[in-house]
């Protein structure tokens, strides 16, 4: 009965994502629009999560002005779900130009044909899906973790979408085997690395609290003396399907700087990067997370702010 259900689940999506590729693009925006208003002012799911991350994050914002970011939130997240739908079709290896202005190109450049192995660290921020997308297309293909969706189907369709243009998906769970590989063979590898890590992760600041998050993407670096990039791809504007690719800072073991001393020093420099990119952008950002959750005891929370 699962399957079936499964099955039924993915047959809807794939209809959905049919309907919104015979659309224009400006119909989907309004589409868009509507599911947002529809979220952000009626339904309103984990809007108390939503509403606590930003009067965090944000202590100087009206309520009104949270609101607001909220339901661009949400206009970004559905979107993001539209831009999926229609880059297969609109964006290639030959038109790239027409929707892409890379950032720090000769950056990108000197670490993607280096031999060393190169770890990109991201966030629920932009178009992250298309990120790896675009860097396939400019010729540097990444091998990305992510969660398996517990829905085989929808999860298939979306790594078709994702491998598309050459990038590689290795499953959150189990894959660690493979990001090894991957990094002795000198190739790049991708990390979200704005979700919490659990009690035992390494706590850093985050937005002013302390934010829980895995030890693991500075270790890699560190141990196979990978350069470590802040990266993403920004919406412009206005102006869906057409992004800023942004190298926005390197972190090189080699360069002996305090910041790449140790696995907490460099988590804490590139939780601090990507905090500084969200803030340009916040709308852009999923506030949809409980990424502030501490459960360590009482005493750890003390030795730690000590």
């Amino acid at each position: 009965m699962r399957r079936v259900i499964d099955y039924l689940v993915y047959l809807i999506v794939r209809t959905f994502i049919c309907v919104l590729q015979a659309l224009h693009m400006e119909t989907c925006q309004v589409v868009a629009a509507w599911l947002a208003t529809l979220l952000a002012d009626v339904f309103k799911p984990r809007a108390a999560v939503i509403d606590d991350n930003l009067r965090h994050a944000f202590p100087d914002m009206s309520e009104r002005e949270r609101r607001q970011v909220a339901w661009q939130m949400w206009n970004h997240l559905f979107t993001l779900i539209v831009e999926i739908a229609h880059a297969p079709r609109k964006i290639h290896d030959t038109n790239w130009r027409d929707f892409l202005v890379l950032h720090n190109a000769d950056t990108l450049t000197r670490l993607g044909l280096g031999e060393r192995p190169i770890v990109i660290v991201s966030a629920h921020f932009g178009n992250f899906e298309m990120a790896g997308y675009l860097l396939a297309i400019l010729g540097f293909p990444t091998y990305t973790v992510a969660r398996t969706l517990d829905n085989h189907y929808v999860d298939s369709f979306l790594n078709r979408f994702r491998s598309r243009t050459g990038q590689h998906m290795i499953p959150k769970r189990g894959g660690y085997d493979q990001i090894v590989d991957v990094l002795a063979r000198g190739q790049m590898m991708t990390f979200l690395a704005d979700q919490y890590a659990g009690s035992k992760g390494c706590f850093v600041e985050f937005f002013g609290r302390p934010a829980s998050t895995h030890k693991a993407i500075a270790l890699f670096a560190l141990a196979n003396d990978a350069p470590l990039v802040v990266g993403y791809a920004r919406r412009q504007k206005g102006r869906p399907l057409h992004y800023d690719l942004v190298i926005e800072s390197v972190a090189d073991p080699r360069s002996g700087e305090d910041h790449v001393s140790s696995v907490p020093r460099l988590t804490q420099w590139y939780t601090s990067e990507l905090e500084r990119v969200i803030r340009g952008a916040p709308d852009q950002y999923w506030w949809i997370h409980r990424r502030w959750k501490d459960t360590r005891p009482a005493k750890k929370r003390r030795k730690q702010a000590a």
